[in-house]
Parts: structure tokens; C-alpha cells; sequence
């Protein structure tokens, strides 16, 4: 499948997405944009995510709980065409992020996203948000681990190196 890739580091740069400029942000969400259908892009992340062996917990369909439910709080605009995300844990990375500081028990489960936007249709967008704040020591090395295996993930599903 041809697809037309674009890459956008971190939500407060989305000035960038029209030239397709990548930007390292430390704390922000990383983005992949990709020219192909929803259902592909979608089933790319699953098996992203299972082929490396990880088992998803729960995969929240955004989407469509916000179409269902947008009457119900007085909102009638379409926010996307389909949207999700996929939670997944692995004991390996948990454990070692967590043996590092109790504290990142925060970051777990390990979440992607992905989704099109109502008005821009054809475009899909996966991605991830950062984990950890960017310090140093032990526990910052292992949520760096999980946040490459996260970039890793959505490389794969964008068809991006």
C-alpha cells in the first residue's frame, strides 16, 4: 500500500503538520500521520503491539462513545470519523520501570492512539503521549525504554522506519 507519511512531535506544534517538519519535544505526544484508511491503520497498531508479544488490556473506542453520546451533552459536531486507543502491559518493562521508582505505576498500562479526524478525512493520525518528565536516574532510563518500544510501535503502524 502507497502511503503519504508525516511526522509531528508534540500537540503545541501543530503549525507544523502542513510541511510534515518532526520536532522533539521532552514530555509532549508523539504523532505519525498517515494517507490510508482508518480499519488499516487501526488493525496496524494491533498487530504492532501483539506481534512484539504484548497483550492488549482494553482498547477504548473514543469515537464512538463521543458520536453516541453527543446529544446526550448537547453537542452536535463530529470530532472524528473513528478514534481509539490500545492498552497494553508488559512484565518485563513494568517491572523494571517500577523496580527503578514505585511511583511509575503511574504510567502503566502503556497506551497508543489512533484516529481521524471528522474534517480530515483520509488522514489518520497514531501516536503516544510521553512517559515520565524527562529527568535522569534509574527510573527516567526505563520509562525512556518504554517510551522507545512506544515510538517503535507507531513507527510501524505509520509504515515509518
Amino acid at each position: 500500500m502507497n502511503r503519504k507519511i508525516g511526522a509531528v512531535l508534540a500537540a503545541p506544534c501543530l503549525l507544523f503538520l502542513a510541511c510534515g517538519t518532526a520536532i522533539a519535544q521532552s514530555g509532549g505526544i508523539t504523532t505519525h500521520e498517515v494517507e490510508a484508511p482508518f480499519d488499516q491503520v487501526r488493525q496496524d497498531i494491533y498487530d504492532a503491539i501483539v506481534n512484539r508479544g504484548y497483550v492488549i488490556d482494553y482498547n477504548a473506542r473514543i469515537g464512538e462513545m463521543l458520536e453516541r453520546t453527543g446529544q446526550d451533552v448537547g453537542s452536535d459536531r463530529s470530532i472524528f470519523s473513528g478514534a481509539e486507543t490500545f492498552q497494553f502491559c508488559s512484565a518485563v518493562l513494568s517491572r523494571k520501570t517500577m523496580e527503578a521508582d514505585p511511583l511509575n505505576i503511574a504510567y502503566c498500562p502503556y497506551t497508543v492512539f489512533v484516529f481521524e479526524a471528522a474534517e480530515r478525512e483520509g488522514v489518520v493520525t497514531v501516536g503516544f503521549r510521553h512517559l515520565g518528565d524527562g529527568g535522569e536516574g534509574d527510573g527516567a532510563e526505563a520509562l525512556d525504554e518504554v517510551n522507545q518500544i512506544l515510538d517503535e510501535i507507531v513507527r510501524e503502524a505509520a509504515g515509518q522506519p
